[in-house]
């Protein structure tokens, strides 16, 4: 007992940390997620080995009623944050999204993918298209590699918010938005009024209007 209250104070700087309603669960996705490679120590990583894992546990558990995402995440793996994304999307439990710092790159899917989603007022999510790290050949299916998986992302959004397919591409390929980078950053109800994010709200927004689909779905 002294042990976990020990690593409960190293990790969340709590003595006592209440124990979470049953009903509505989260997940945070937070700093850069992380894919088949693995990222230095000192970054601060959401491993989708870990979340998928805890997705599936929801799903299966009868007394989950409801999952509230909570995302400040940089983006990064695009595979990695598709695959959450859609099993996001395929829960059969409501599923509320609340971007409260930043939903950036792949972070974008992440966000649009749960049944509703909010943005915090002062919070910004960055759209832009995909990048590649390592090594690229200067041949034409690398091109339509990176015009596949671009594809694949926009679809995924498009589908699931209410943003314009051509309106997103635009802000994609905006160039005098970002410094030496292709792309647009939104602030907040910026997000909302383009179609990406639903509403802006907070913590208690999201948890009422969580509740409020938990009871839609009752019989």
């Amino acid at each position: 007992m002294e042990d976990k209250k020990d690593d409960d104070i190293k990790e969340l700087g709590l003595q006592d940390v209440p124990e979470a309603d049953q009903r509505i669960q989260f997940i945070q996705i937070i700093g850069q997620i992380e894919g088949h490679g693995v990222l230095p120590s000192q970054t601060k990583t959401t491993k989708y080995e870990h979340v998928i894992p805890e997705l599936i546990a929801m799903e299966n558990n009868t007394k989950v009623e409801g999952v509230l995402i909570v995302l400040n995440t940089v983006g990064g793996d695009v595979e990695a944050g598709l695959a959450i994304a859609e099993m996001i999307n395929s829960l059969s439990k409501p599923t509320v999204s609340l971007v409260i710092g930043g939903g950036h790159s792949i972070g974008v899917p992440l966000a649009t993918a749960a049944n509703c989603s909010f943005i915090s007022p002062s919070a910004t999510m960055i759209v832009h298209p995909i990048r590649m790290n390592g090594l690229v050949l200067g041949v034409p299916q690398t091109f339509e590699y990176f015009n596949k998986m671009q594809e694949r992302i926009t679809e995924f959004i498009v589908r699931t918010s209410k943003v314009n397919k051509e309106d997103l591409k635009t802000m994609m390929t905006r160039t005098n938005d970002l410094l030496n980078d292709m792309g647009t950053i939104l602030i907040g109800k910026q997000a909302v009024e383009c179609g990406l994010i639903d509403e802006v709200g907070g913590i208690k927004e999201s948890i009422q209007k969580l509740n409020e689909l938990i009871e839609t779905k009752k019989p």
